[in-house]
């Protein structure tokens, strides 16, 4: 006789307030913190910009560009990244069509809250501890807040932390439901972003460690290494045949290994560089760096041969580049939850022998060190931390991008669009209607392509597009070093729209010369024509 399933049951109230614990909070907050942290920073114009036209061009014309039409430098040259973004492009516009600014903030606070949700939750998984998970997380989105910004590569951290989870709870269960995730989610990764090579290296770390456990428990034999391999193998297999599902197919490869190579990435975008302790993200990339080793080595559980080629392999890539410095935290954030635990499950088994009289002639007891013992919760701290669930929880719903005008913000954090972009010097461009070309600020670019079309770029933030020597020619001009007039005739320059931050010596020089004239300015920039 088939066995009837138990009627669902819906807690009370009161059992949901006696089970709020103090670590539920910490874990709450780090998530509550990081969608705060989202929601309240404004869409910075380098790249989202950009990204959001090649969308709205692959909808009205129904396939993706294949060479660059938005700017006038470098029109016709192939632009292969096309093809690598425009799954998200094509996404972000919509989204960006549907609720404006604000719902394109909401959306992208919800991917980055949901990507390290899932780390919170491995963590807690593997730890079984929901401060150590916090710990983890909050690790995790201490090294990665700086690459943050409204841009293709956010689902990409989603996708990542999807798959870390899909191995545990494979190894864990063994239900083939969780397979599915590497194929599928590796489809939408590749036609996302080109970091899509770092999800095949996680299911590679999980065959070594799959290999190394057979090892230990029978041997050198190779029936017991094959039924290790056989799963992590099929799953990398499909997962590279989901590679080939992009608009290049495999050749996807070779522009990542392009892109990873090419020295006018290198030396112009400062999160390619490697980081330096000059930099708050430096500063907390190494700190980090060393933390997760002093954890690894103090931990009474001996790290997984995946656990250590994780720790060398992310963070030499963060070494390498600043790029790289998400990646390590976001991986080695469920790694610091199990050993972290580890630690402080052998702290209070050497609390409990003090305790009992067990620790040894003349050491101390814990209430000789000032060390509490925690006792059971009462009342009124179920009712506290019920309050503070509440208050991050309205916190969290007034920092919607709706309500930001309810905070006191800086003004570079303030609105939605970054002060930095020059939405009010296009609006006079559009209406003065200036002849070009035009030359302007690389940061302004990507703006212009969504908002001015009709002006094609100098550069813009697709770095690798542009030559060597339009870029070489670019900084002469920007720094208004000798021959800077010059360099404008070159490519027959009618109109500058300048940074009043970044070009402010190109700015003065330029009025106080006789052959332009000022038409607007503003504290971010200023419009020139020429003729007097």
């Amino acid at each position: 006789m088939k066995k009837m399933k138990a009627p669902l049951r819906i807690p009370r109230p009161r059992e949901i307030l006696n089970s709020i614990k103090i670590e539920h909070l910490w874990a709450l907050t780090v998530l509550v913190g990081v969608f705060v942290f989202v929601n309240t920073h404004p869409i910075r114009p380098h790249d989202f910009w950009w990204h959001m036209a090649v969308g709205r061009e692959i909808l009205a014309t129904g396939r993706i560009p294949q060479v660059d039409t938005l700017s006038f430098t470098m029109a016709g040259t192939p632009y292969p990244s096309y093809q690598a973004f425009w799954l998200m492009e094509v996404a972000m516009y919509l989204v960006y069509r549907l609720g404006g600014p604000a719902f394109t903030v909401f959306i992208h606070g919800l991917i980055i809250a949901a990507a390290y949700a899932l780390l919170l939750w491995l963590g807690r998984r593997i730890s079984g501890s929901w401060r150590t998970a916090a710990g983890g997380t909050l690790f995790a989105a201490a090294l990665g807040f700086n690459d943050w910004n409204v841009r293709p590569q956010a689902v990409t951290f989603a996708i990542a932390a999807l798959f870390l989870l899909a191995i545990h709870e494979y190894r864990r269960t063994h239900r083939r439901g969780w397979l599915a995730v590497f194929p599928l989610g590796m489809t939408l990764w590749v036609n996302s972003h080109g970091t899509f090579p770092l999800g095949l290296l996680l299911i590679g770390l999980w065959g070594v460690d799959e290999g190394w456990k057979a090892l230990q428990n029978a041997g050198l034999q190779w029936s017991t290494l094959w039924h290790a391999f056989k799963t992590p193998g099929l799953v990398l297999v499909l997962s590279l045949a989901a590679c080939a599902l992009s608009p290049r197919g495999l050749g996807t490869f070779a522009y990542v290994s392009g892109m990873s190579g090419n020295a006018i990435i290198q030396s112009l975008v400062t999160e390619w560089a490697p980081p330096t302790l000059a930099t708050l993200g430096g500063q907390l990339f190494f700190g980090g760096l060393l933390f997760s080793a002093a954890v690894l080595a103090l931990s009474p559980k001996r790290p997984t041969p995946a656990e250590l080629l994780t720790f060398l392999f992310f963070g030499a890539l963060g070494i390498k580049t600043s790029r790289g410095i998400l990646w390590f935290g976001l991986t080695l954030a469920p790694v610091l939850a199990r050993h972290l635990n580890a630690i402080g499950e052998w702290v209070r088994e050497r609390g409990s022998e003090w305790e009992s009289g067990r620790g040894g002639e003349g050491e101390r007891t814990p209430q000789d060190m000032g060390v509490a013992i925690p006792a059971p919760q009462s009342g009124m701290a179920n009712i506290l931390n019920a309050v503070l669930v509440g208050l991050l929880l309205l916190g969290a719903v007034f920092s919607l991008p709706w309500f930001k005008g309810l905070w006191p913000l800086a003004p570079e954090k303030a609105g939605l669009i970054a002060a930095e972009t020059p939405v009010a010097a296009t609006e006079v461009l559009l209406r003065e209607r200036p002849e070009g070309p035009l030359f302007h600020a690389m940061s302004f670019g990507s703006y212009l392509i969504w908002a001015a079309p009709e002006y094609p770029t100098f550069v813009d933030g697709r770095i690798e597009l542009f030559t060597e020597e339009v870029w070489m020619d670019y900084i002469r001009i920007s720094a208004a070093a000798p021959g800077w007039e010059a360099g404008l005739e070159k490519y027959g320059i009618q109109t500058l729209m300048l940074s009043s931050s970044e070009q402010a010596g190109l700015a003065a020089a330029v009025r106080e010369s006789r052959e332009w004239r000022e038409i607007y300015n503003d504290a971010t920039s200023a419009l020139f024509v020429t003729g007097k």
